[in-house]
């Protein structure tokens, strides 16, 4: 695993202690780290899984809209973030690594460094309640 940035080391620090689903990339959109929390609605451990290029980790969880749809990557939060370096929000369901679909809800914002290096993105997210 090459050198990451410090800014990047320090978000992933982080998001160890954050009781939130955590879930970080770099600038490439190359799947860094998600956190315990994550685990739990990913169904499967960082440990399990490693790292992954933005291709896969954006359909291996299968994001799909409320009526089934497949939700194609430049529709997810987390490749709007990385794309526009800008926030982006979305409710939307995923099949985990444990085959369980869950209804998450999905903030995602860039991640810039010092001089305004860009380094990726974060998406903080959860599990939404069944209405």
């Amino acid at each position: 695993m090459p050198q990451q940035e410090v800014e990047v080391i320090l978000t992933r620090q982080l998001a160890s202690y954050l009781v939130m689903p955590v879930f970080i990339v770099g600038p490439t959109g190359d799947l860094l780290y998600y956190n315990e929390p994550a685990e739990a609605i990913l169904g499967h451990r960082f440990d399990e899984t490693g790292e992954m290029p933005v291709e896969e980790w954006s359909t291996v969880f299968e994001p799909t809209d409320s009526a089934g749809a497949i939700l194609p990557p430049e529709k997810q939060p987390l490749v709007i973030a990385l794309r526009d370096r800008t926030p982006a929000h979305l409710d939307f369901w995923l099949r985990g690594l444990d085959g369980a679909r869950r209804h998450v809800a999905v903030t995602a914002f860039p991640l810039e460094g010092q001089a305004g290096r860009f380094l990726g993105a974060v998406a903080i997210f959860w599990e939404k309640a069944w209405a």
